[in-house]
């Protein structure tokens, strides 16, 4: 096993990696939208959707693979009525000839007051 770290994404702020490999396989912990730079969070689901999604694909490729190598996310919106929304912003990330399983559910609270989180499981090239 081996953590993966870059500073493209926001420090972890607990006990935990931003992501972890072995063998073949990435796990990408649950990425909120926090801007790596500021430590802030946009306003809004649409901007928060694209930042999840950007701290997902820098980890993953501090990985050594990318978005189009996910096998499968884990979604987390504070309010489902922003799932179109958080798809217009995910499908423009998780692309390829065969799109990841997925799970997303609402949740109570997100850390930061954020609106979204996005974990993701990929293959190494």
């Amino acid at each position: 096993m081996k953590a993966v770290s870059t500073p493209n994404a926001p420090a972890a702020i607990g006990p935990y990696s931003q992501g972890m490999v072995t063998g073949n396989l990435v796990f990408c912990s649950g990425q909120i939208p926090v801007v790596p730079a500021t430590g802030e969070i946009p306003e809004g689901i649409t901007a928060q959707a694209e930042q999840s999604c950007k701290n997902v694909a820098a980890i993953l490729e501090a990985a050594g693979t990318n978005c189009e190598k996910v096998i499968k996310t884990t979604c987390f919106l504070y309010d489902m009525n922003d799932f179109a929304a958080f798809n217009g912003i995910y499908a423009k990330y998780f692309t390829g000839p065969v799109l990841p399983a997925r799970s997303c559910v609402q949740v109570a609270a997100l850390p930061k007051g954020g609106k979204v989180e996005v974990e993701a499981v990929a293959v190494r090239k």
